[in-house]
């Protein structure tokens, strides 16, 4: 089934065919050996790098795209139609390069066209194994010693983990709260920088993420991004945009499951008819397609707010609300409509139920979306 948009110019018109043509010959074969054997993609990345697809939202200047948030989320959403686990790693490395181009000194930006390439792979470090949706508390610390920071913590939860070539670790280095934490650049090879073993997971398997143990970590203090004691606002701007992000992977992934059921119902017969044709069927189908066209009217508008400069983080936190919940939904649905055949792996409607889940989960749970909503009409 074709998704019929509206694209802002015919070069978005072009890059969509070239992100759909690279998904077909180059991830669609590949997403089941993968998933099985649990290994992360890294030369796939590459190539999506060297095709451009890396730095979409960055302006040319820096080594990308410039292409508006419009057309980007909707690149993911076509990436993660085919491999979630792609589109993901392309959100968070998209999200880890924010901090350096938003606020990086003019050495640390010296590395974005590398970064923004797909030559080196970002990781974003905020989590921790104590402090997920509380993110203010975060423990790891990070105390000036002459020109460096000792750094010393654990991160959890951390996307590329083990695979990244820099990551942005989010320490303290003032008091407690939001107003003691800074952004550090670390270099992967930096010693007492340690990345433990993948976590073992109920979906996404080619993109598992790991803790990083940092264990008197030292990292030079010209690494600093921004400044001193302002990095939780580093870390909430770049967690709107990435909110998009997991949103668009959201929308794709429950693209990817109405397209697959809706043919399976054509193609099915009991009683003589195909399955389709019975009005259980018909209906679940019809409220599958229309709660993914409301997702992606809400990403879509989120997406433009941002692209115009207007406050957009509370339509982005509705987009990954109500997406990832409408992604849960439709690929639980995709699943019942299969029957039996939707519970085996022999139809890719099994992992797409499992993947879904953690999308309600990453860049802020759904009830962190809801707190934030609701404290934006209350006032509180």
């Amino acid at each position: 089934m074709t998704v019929d948009r509206l694209l802002p110019t015919p070069e978005a018109h072009d890059l969509l065919d070239l992100t759909t043509e690279i998904a077909t010959r180059e991830l669609a074969d590949k997403v089941d050996d993968f998933e099985a054997r649990g290994e992360f993609p890294r030369d796939i990345l590459r190539t999506l790098g060297r095709s451009g697809l890396l730095g979409l939202p960055y302006p040319e200047a820096d080594g990308g795209a410039a292409q508006p948030y419009e057309v980007y989320v909707q690149v993911l959403e076509i990436l993660a139609g085919t491999w979630l686990g792609i589109a993901e790693a392309v959100s968070v490395h998209t999200l880890s390069c924010f901090p350096v181009a938003s606020y990086g000194t003019e050495q640390q930006r010296a590395k974005l066209p590398d970064m923004l390439g797909g030559e080196l792979l970002g990781a974003y470090a905020l989590s921790e194994p104590q402090g997920g949706s509380d993110a203010a508390a975060l423990a790891t610390r990070a105390v000036a010693d002459g020109d460096d920071y000792v750094v010393t913590g654990t991160k959890a939860w951390i996307t590329h983990a083990g695979r990244a070539d820099f990551y942005n670790i989010f320490c303290r280095t003032g008091g407690p709260g939001a107003r003691g934490i800074s952004c550090l650049l670390a270099d992967a090879d930096t010693a007492g920088l340690q990345p433990q073993a993948p976590e073992k997971l109920m979906g996404l398997r080619s993109s598992a993420p790991a803790q990083i143990v940092l264990d008197n970590a030292r990292i030079p203090r010209d690494r600093l991004v921004g400044t001193e004691n302002e990095g939780f606002g580093i870390a909430m701007k770049a967690l709107d945009a990435g909110r998009l992000g997991i949103a668009a992977c959201a929308v794709g992934l429950a693209q990817a499951a109405v397209d697959y059921a809706t043919a399976y119902a054509r193609e099915r017969e009991q009683f003589g008819k195909p399955i389709g044709s019975f009005q259980g069927i018909g209906f679940m189908l019809a409220d599958m397609a229309t709660q993914v066209s409301a997702a992606r009217a809400l990403l879509l508008n989120a997406a433009r707010l941002k692209d115009a400069g207007r406050p957009f983080s509370i339509e982005a936190a509705k987009a990954k609300l109500f997406a990832t919940d409408a992604a849960m939904r439709v690929t639980t649905d995709a699943v019942q409509v299969l029957g039996g055949a939707g519970y085996v792996a022999d139809h890719p409607v099994e992992r797409w139920f499992r993947e879904a889940k953690v999308l309600q989960i990453v860049e802020g749970t759904n009830q962190i979306q809801r707190l934030v909503i609701a404290r934006s009409m209350t006032g509180s």
